[in-house]
């Protein structure tokens, strides 16, 4: 059994918030890079290049390469050999307290749906744990911005609704989004399980790098269908038209009831921001 202390997942949790907000991931900035070298169309293109400019300047004078700093998505894998010494849910909200003080981040968490609030330090992370094999614990944390967020969907399908019913939908959501989530998009889709999970597994799927398939070949080939049909549909750049509406589409399922077949879209922004460590 391995002892981690709660402050080291704090100090790491704050390290994490300050470099997801101002450091876009290596795979999101070549994919970028690469669509702006085979979009054809001008304005598409110039959009682009102003997107890639964003991002380098943020990088260069470490600031946010967004305004919208969004909610802290953690994601924990805690192995099963681990102890960890204090209290793990302080951990990780103090760490966000302090890397979105500390890193002068937008606090844009209300402490009320309804009544609202604001609770002036970005608390409380939204933290999903998994329990898995060995003695480390791997941290990614996501900030999540609303613009892309609240163009999120899920649906209840028929098991009768098939394949064609699901790529309506999806395609059906891109096209109300539009350019309110700040495309080109990444299209994290969950299929299977129940309600809630089908949304775990889509916004789990944002995590996933660029390029990198599903392991079964039918929703590799899927990914790869849904990512044209996304993007001929001339969205573009942040709506400017263009064939680069999409950069990536990642999949992610398990299994389901008899009688249905949940399907989510979490879509992300092109400022997909995502950082790890395993301690």
């Amino acid at each position: 059994m391995r002892n981690i202390q709660a402050e080291e997942i704090t100090e790491a949790i704050a390290a994490l918030c300050i470099e997801a907000n101002r450091f876009l991931p290596k795979d999101v900035e070549d994919c970028l890079r690469q669509a702006e070298k085979a979009e054809e169309n001008a304005l598409a293109k110039n959009t682009l290049g102003m997107i890639i400019k964003n991002f380098e300047i943020a990088a260069q004078k470490q600031l946010p390469i967004c305004q919208d700093t969004g909610v802290a998505c953690v994601f924990m894998d805690i192995g099963q050999e681990v102890h960890i010494e204090g209290d793990l849910h302080k951990a990780v909200d103090e760490g966000v307290r302090r890397g979105y003080g500390e890193g002068y981040l937008r606090k844009s968490v209300v402490a009320d749906p309804v009544r609202r609030g604001n609770t002036g330090d970005n608390t409380p992370a939204m933290l999903y744990l998994d329990l898995v094999p060995g003695d480390t614990i791997k941290i990614s944390l996501a900030p999540k911005g609303f613009g892309s967020e609240n163009m999120s969907k899920i649906a209840m399908l028929k098991p009768s609704d098939g394949l064609d019913g699901l790529i309506g939908f999806v395609l059906q959501a891109v096209k109300d989004a539009g350019p309110n989530p700040c495309p080109p998009i990444i299209a994290g889709i969950g299929i299977g399980g129940t309600f809630d999970k089908a949304a775990f597994l889509a916004k789990k799927a944002l995590l996933r790098p660029i390029g990198s398939r599903h392991t079964d070949p039918f929703y590799a080939d899927l990914e790869k269908t849904l990512l044209q049909k996304i993007n001929a549909l001339d969205i573009g750049p942040q709506g400017f038209g263009g064939k680069t509406t999409a950069l990536f589409v990642a999949i992610e399922t398990m299994p389901t009831h008899i009688a249905g077949m949940p399907v989510a879209l979490n879509i992300n922004c092109h400022v997909a921001r995502h950082a790890s460590l395993v301690l």
